[in-house]
């Protein structure tokens, strides 16, 4: 068995193959925010980026801001199950960071947010967690979305802790726009030909929608896809 630091150091170094990201997009407009009333659940505890030691020094642009979010989009990022949530997470965010910027090319991190086997929820792309910052993570439909990000690979028979999936639930119940239904559709218009639906054309999706469901990947992984209308749920009722 490798010493920790190398299997970890192994685990990071493949994250530009591995972990299935969309081109970002900046069709939002700093200030573009719609005003609205206060959010329908309570914000969840939320590890900031100081806390992972974000590289504040290599994000590209400011962020931009979008309406007030519509609907929200879930990820896996590809790394193993096995990770140590306390020791291990900080170091996977701040790989997963420079791979997007240095790797891909984007501004910053692509998630919004990214949420931890363990249940904890970190402050992923900057520009504050109480505003609609657009995110880099769904090709053609980051406008009025969120992208939360589960860390960790959900192929089909794999375990999806109840901790992450709740987790999620709360980020998706704090987000999402008064009056939206997490059990409900939405329709959005793609802004980019590369995802499943021509530049311009009105889709319709599940309100919390896995990525495959709007750019051609397997993203979020089928077990993690399977458990999305347990989180339908469980968002609707942080709700009520």
């Amino acid at each position: 068995m490798w010493p920790r630091k190398v299997a970890l150091a192994v685990a990071v170094l493949p994250l530009a193959t591995l972990v299935t990201w969309s081109a970002p997009e900046r069709i939002g407009v700093p200030e573009r925010e719609v005003t609205r009333a206060g959010p329908a659940a309570p914000r969840p505890p939320i590890v900031g980026r100081a806390s992972w030691d974000a590289d504040e020094g290599a994000v590209r642009e400011e962020p931009a801001y979008t309406g007030s979010v519509e609907g929200v989009v879930v990820h896996h990022t590809n790394h193993p199950n096995g990770y140590d949530c306390e020791k291990d997470v900080p170091e996977l965010l701040r790989a997963m960071q420079e791979a997007h910027i240095e790797g891909e090319g984007w501004d910053d991190l692509g998630y919004n947010f990214v949420v931890d086997r363990c249940g904890n929820v970190y402050e992923g792309r900057g520009g504050g967690v109480d505003r609609a910052v657009l995110g880099a993570h769904t090709k053609g439909f980051n406008d009025r979305t969120v992208g939360i990000a589960a860390l960790g690979d959900f192929a089909e028979g794999a375990e999806v802790p109840r901790a992450m999936l709740t987790a999620i639930a709360a980020v998706a119940a704090w987000k999402l726009r008064p009056g939206a239904d997490p059990e409900g559709t939405v329709r959005l218009v793609s802004t980019n030909d590369a995802s499943r639906y021509p530049e311009g054309t009105t889709a319709t999706f599940d309100v919390i929608a896995g990525h495959r469901d709007g750019y051609h990947t397997d993203c979020p992984g089928q077990a993690l896809y399977d458990a999305l209308p347990w989180v339908r749920a469980e968002t609707a009722r942080l709700r009520e």
